[in-house]
């Protein structure tokens, strides 16, 4: 009985998530002009949308920020947690990673805001400077987070055993480290790119000088009125998501496959 409540707990879980989805991509298909009333397929949106140079411009910097704001922060992010992990104190260690949890637990308002004043006092223009440095700084504790549950899984005398057969430090982290920590480095990419693309408030804050980003702009088409373009390109950037996911996913099982084939050759 319980397992039974559980599968349909489950059930309604995922259509409360995913019917407001699947309605807007429904009607991105429609040939109507508004959400009330269905009036038949077409492709008209989706070319509407294709042939918008300023929306095109839009996704193109929307995915480079998140791109490059990744690849940063991921990079960041691992040294940190390496330095954190490193660290032998453990008043240290600790402050150091509340530092790192606090742009995880504060209001994005009040994040956007503080980038504003920062960048503000600093006379830094408003941009795709400000929007990518901003990005940066909210992935990197992601990172970390993602990145030192791996470190702490790794056994200290794996290192000594390494050392032990006379490799470098350089070699240490490149061959032994890293290929142990890369499933946290890949998962801390991927949840930064996701949250990257996801921002609104921080974006919103530190956007300008004619710059932006998709969340930005479909919240400022929105206030005007409900266009079914919109609802076009929420079904692009859907299939964006799950193309995303199902690339995690098989990196995920080749590395496993690779680990599980060298287990094989060692025995």
């Amino acid at each position: 009985m319980k397992q039974k409540l559980a599968k349909v707990y489950l059930i309604l879980v995922f259509i409360i998530l995913y019917a407001p989805i699947i309605f807007l991509i429904v009607y991105s298909f429609s040939q109507g002009e508004t959400m009330t009333n269905y009036h038949g397929f077409t492709w008209r949106h989706y070319q509407t949308l294709f042939s918008d140079s300023r929306m095109l411009a839009i996704v193109a910097n929307t995915l480079l920020v998140a791109l490059l704001s990744s690849l940063i922060a991921t990079l960041i992010g691992t040294l940190g947690a390496l330095s954190i992990n490193r660290t032998t104190k453990r008043v240290t260690r600790e402050s150091l990673l509340t530092l790192n949890n606090v742009l995880m637990v504060s209001p994005d308002v009040i994040i956007g805001a503080s980038f504003l004043i920062f960048f503000t006092m600093l006379k830094i223009p408003l941009g795709f400077g400000s929007v990518l440095m901003s990005h940066i700084a909210f992935e990197i504790p992601i990172v970390v987070l993602m990145v030192l549950p791996r470190l702490r899984e790794m056994s200290s005398s794996m290192l000594d055993a390494a050392q032990d057969l006379g490799a470098t430090t350089r070699q240490l982290l490149s061959q032994v480290i890293i290929p142990f920590i890369s499933p946290g480095i890949f998962a801390g990419f991927f949840m930064a790119l996701t949250y990257s693309l996801d921002d609104f408030a921080v974006t919103f804050f530190v956007t300008g000088n004619g710059f932006s980003t998709l969340s930005v702009e479909i919240y400022s088409r929105a206030r005007q009125g409900i266009n079914l373009e919109i609802n076009a390109l929420s079904g692009v950037m859907f299939l964006f998501s799950l193309l995303l996911v199902g690339g995690y996913y098989w990196i995920q099982q080749a590395s496993r496959k690779r680990k599980h084939r060298k287990r094989e050759v060692a025995s």
